[in-house]
């Protein structure tokens, strides 16, 4: 069945906790499609038509991403794997990413916390899939590549959780390989699952180094989910377009990358039936890292093992 969610404030959140009600209760196979707003929470459909500003129904003291959901998945259960396939992600027209200004660690190594914040506003073409900006006067062009950066499962701890930080049961991952074609992976802690998603980027390089990628709505997103009761998972992983990703969070980025690549290599084990000492030294020849991003106080790391890497 496929479930149109209408973009409204009665739809919207901006946290997790296992204890929100569902907006809606769907069933493995289900297609959700929605748009979604912008990071400051207001949506314009084409140039010229004013922002409408949405709200979060939870009424969170600090708003974080504006998030569509929660919904049930019918039959998901604590050790069970939801699949969320990514169809379709079509950016708006619009969209802005900042940088300098704020006391963010990487500004402060940069020297330009104390800059004034710079806000780039960017035209979008869905069409050519580029994007267009203005800085000191030249105008800069980008190749748009659109994902969500926040695709996640409420986690199992009690209580209210930000949606800054990626979790264990997804989250703003912020990877810019989960673009349409890609299947998410996300490890069941709570009945019903409770999938949330948004935080629209229409382009973002690894690491998100400023803070922000061009952070745009959605005038369409198309995701399937597929419960998977049998399948075991400690961490997210995805297949893309660009092959099989692990993820690892944390503060340290040592440790990121080590619950990143450790989960490849249990991977690599699983397919080719190899030791954990062969299978990382087929990952050290066949596998990338890659810094997801570094700005969402616990940092990501990624590994990807390229489709036909290993033969």
């Amino acid at each position: 069945m496929n479930h149109k969610i209408e973009l409204k404030s009665e739809n919207l959140h901006s946290s997790f906790n296992k204890e929100y009600k569902p907006i809606l209760t769907i069933q493995s196979g289900d297609t959700i499609e929605t748009r979604t707003p912008d990071i400051q929470w207001g949506y314009s459909s084409h140039k010229g038509e004013e922002r409408v500003i949405y709200h979060s129904r939870e009424n969170e003291e600090r708003l974080g991403h504006p998030l569509i959901g929660p919904f049930a998945i019918e039959g998901a259960k604590p050790g069970m794997v939801l699949e969320v396939r990514i169809n379709q992600n079509v950016p708006g027209w619009y969209g802005r990413n900042w940088a300098g200004g704020t006391p963010a660690w990487q500004n402060e190594k940069l020297g330009i916390a104390d800059s004034e914040r710079l806000q780039v506003n960017w035209t979008l073409d869905a069409e050519l899939m580029t994007g267009t900006g203005t800085l000191s006067g030249k105008e800069f062009s980008v190749a748009l590549s659109p994902f969500l950066g926040l695709i996640g499962l409420a986690p199992g701890e009690a209580g209210t959780h930000r949606t800054s930080p990626p979790y264990r049961t997804g989250g703003n991952i912020d990877c810019k390989e989960l673009v349409a074609g890609s299947s998410l992976f996300l490890p069941v802690e709570v009945e019903g699952a409770l999938l949330s998603f948004g935080d629209g980027h229409a382009v973002q390089g690894d690491g998100e180094n400023s803070g922000t990628a061009i952070e745009c709505p959605m005038d369409l997103v198309n995701l399937t989910v597929v419960l998977h009761e049998e399948m075991e998972l400690a961490m997210p992983k995805a297949k893309t377009p660009a092959g099989w990703v692990t993820f690892g969070f944390d503060e340290d980025l040592n440790e990121a990358a080590a619950t990143a690549l450790d989960e490849m290599v249990g991977l690599i084990q699983q397919f080719h039936s190899l030791s954990k000492t062969e299978a990382t030294a087929l990952a050290s020849v066949a596998v990338d890292l890659h810094v997801t991003q570094i700005v969402n106080g616990v940092k990501g790391v990624h590994a990807i093992l390229p489709h036909g890497a290993i033969r």
